[in-house]
């Protein structure tokens, strides 16, 4: 990915954040996800009372991209409101491994930002047999 992609993910990442519905936590996730043909689909976390309801950002961007027909993916970009890296959850990253097995995450913080492939984050990931 060129320097200027992956600014404009974190970019994207960051604007994503300022939709999350967070009363509970307190905790903003933004999540920008771009195609293969460099279109940006964003999402944010959705929290619920019943917080096992609750929508991570990640899934959030994938669903969207998907509901739209997209099929490919680059990247995608994950920002909160810690100081530190917000790494995804693990169903996660069951669905980034499912329908992005390639993809390059990048974990964006106020310390940087940090790239990932798949494998690293989840080694043994779940596969259709």
């Amino acid at each position: 990915m060129l320097p200027s992609d992956i600014d404009k993910l974190r970019k994207e990442a960051k604007a994503a954040k300022k939709s999350a519905l967070a009363p509970y936590s307190r905790f903003k996730v933004g999540a920008a996800l771009m195609t293969d043909d460099g279109k940006i689909y964003r999402g944010c976390n959705i929290e619920n009372p019943s917080l096992m309801l609750s929508f991570c950002a990640e899934r959030a961007a994938f669903i969207n991209a998907l509901v739209d027909g997209e099929k490919f993916f680059k990247a995608i970009a994950i920002s909160s409101d810690d100081k530190d890296y917000c790494f995804p959850c693990g169903a996660c990253r069951q669905i980034i491994a499912e329908f992005a097995p390639d993809i390059e995450i990048y974990l964006v913080s106020d310390k940087g930002i940090k790239k990932f492939s798949v494998s690293e984050l989840l080694p043994h990931q779940f596969k259709k047999p």
